[in-house]
């Protein structure tokens, strides 16, 4: 463990933002402003704009600009394999799709003969040896090429006691710091981004020392999948990404909610959240339909889309074109590091606050419409243009994280058009059904950490992790 700079009285932490959504989970909360009332803070970032960057030196000063910069072709090589024996080796129903989707990729593209090589030069390591081998290999790699001397020279004039990535799943920006931290022994601590990265986004790479998740079931999951990880050293905080949800200075009324979106308060509104196309293709084909079957439900309901944020297909442009009896709401996100812009974080929550149901497909958001105890039906069949074989949406409810959701009975999963609109049709005419469950569920997965204040259990554990290595290296 390297000691703390000479003369230093507090614990400093060197908070790393990679990408946008950090900064929304940590800065447009008080995550980090209260860790610096704590201890000393230091903080890199990725910079999308010139309000972000202002708003970065409003809160924090100096900081320290994080880079995009290409991975060496080895370590990069490695990681991407270890991708791929993780994977095999968890051989969860995401990544078993995930599996076929490469095979479909790689037959419209070519290669067959490098992608077959490389699965079959990584089966020997898809088990836990196997892998914890690929680990220390990738980390001795990463710290030879990976790691610049504006890395180390960060860390010299810095001189944490904590370095804390905010995002896991996005931190290949931050992967080099982090690798240079290790390398001195400085400890090492991550945020796990969302409740599916355990089970659908692939290795936790580079390694940490400590982790910050969402619920104790993700501890648990964590804690299987890495049975290194010391258990006293994964917190459970809950995620400031819903701290928004329970400010009710966010809150507009339902008058002013419609009047900023062109909607009518007096007829209900459905709330329709797009996915990513690559997961869900052909969607556009699924709303419209939607769109023209509500017509024959009472009282009207208003259709609002809410396109998928990292979304920049265009693929909704001729609807939103040629349907102006569709609201598409603009999502304010900057596409440089896929980052929320602060707007966003109130109209987010007030488009789920005055929803009347919500429809998607398998997505964090039947959570957040349940927080507001807003009715969800979950699209559980293909548009007619996109054959099974190619995608199957009913798949994404048999994944690890999403299956307990649909068990829980808060969500009701559509088999065709004609259920969705039944669904719809029953949650408009009785809003309150179900919503013992949507309770349950929630209980049951948050326990005690969905209350508005995850910015507040962040802070603190990282003030106290600080404060332990600072005491422990000097």
């Amino acid at each position: 463990m390297t000691s703390p700079r000479a003369g230093d009285s507090r614990d400093r932490v060197l908070a790393l933002l990679p990408r946008g959504e950090a900064i929304r989970n940590f800065v447009y909360t008080d995550a980090l402003r209260l860790t610096a009332s704590h201890v000393d803070l230091a903080v890199a970032s990725v910079v999308p704009n010139d309000e972000i960057r202002r708003l970065l030196v409003e809160q924090f000063g100096d900081f320290d600009v994080i880079e995009d910069r290409p991975a060496h072709r080895m370590s990069g090589a490695l990681r991407d394999a270890i991708d791929v024996a993780h994977g095999r080796w968890l051989w969860s129903e995401a990544a078993q799709e995930r599996w076929r989707r490469r095979d479909a990729e790689v037959d419209e593209r070519g290669s067959r003969l490098k992608h077959s090589l490389r699965r079959a030069g990584t089966r020997p390591f898809a088990n836990r040896r196997g892998l914890e081998l690929l680990d220390t290999t990738y980390e001795r790699l990463a710290r030879r090429f990976e790691v610049s001397d504006d890395d180390r020279a960060l860390l010299e004039r810095v001189g944490p006691s904590l370095v804390f990535n905010a995002s896991h799943v996005h931190g290949h920006a931050a992967a080099p710091i982090v690798a240079a931290a290790r390398a001195l022994q400085v400890t090492t601590a991550a945020f796990v981004f969302s409740w599916d990265n355990l089970t659908s986004q692939g290795r936790v790479i580079p390694r940490y020392d400590a982790f910050l998740v969402w619920t104790d079931d993700l501890r648990t999951a964590l804690l299987r999948q890495y049975p290194r990880i010391d258990p006293e050293l994964v917190f459970v905080t809950g995620t400031p990404q819903f701290d928004s949800h329970f400010d009710d200075r966010l809150a507009w009324t339902r008058s002013d909610y419609c009047d900023r979106l062109g909607l009518d308060p007096e007829r209900p509104i459905v709330l329709y959240t797009t996915g990513m196309p690559n997961h869900m293709p052909g969607e556009p084909d699924i709303v419209e339909e939607l769109a023209d079957r509500m017509t024959s439900l009472d009282r009207q309901p208003q259709l609002v889309v809410r396109v998928y944020a990292k979304d920049r297909s265009n693929r909704f442009d001729d609807l939103r074109a040629r349907r102006p009896d569709i609201s598409f709401p603009p999502v304010a996100w900057d596409a440089n590091w896929l980052t929320p812009m602060p707007e966003d974080t109130a109209l987010w929550s007030n488009m789920l606050r005055h929803a009347d149901v919500g429809v998607n497909v398998a997505s964090t958001v039947s959570l957040e419409l349940c927080m507001f105890d807003r009715p969800v039906v979950n699209i559980g069949y293909n548009p007619r243009s996109v054959a099974t074989s190619v995608i199957d949406y009913s798949r994404y409810y048999r994944f690890d994280h999403y299956s307990p959701v649909v068990a829980s009975g808060a969500v009701q999963v559509a088999p065709n058009v004609d259920a969705a609109l039944e669904f719809v049709a029953v949650a408009l005419a009785d809003p309150a059904s179900r919503s013992n469950e949507r309770r349950a569920l929630l209980r049951e997965f948050f326990g005690d950490v969905l209350d508005g204040h995850a910015a507040d259990r962040v802070a603190s554990t990282l003030a106290a992790l600080a404060r332990n290595q600072h005491r422990a290296a000097v």
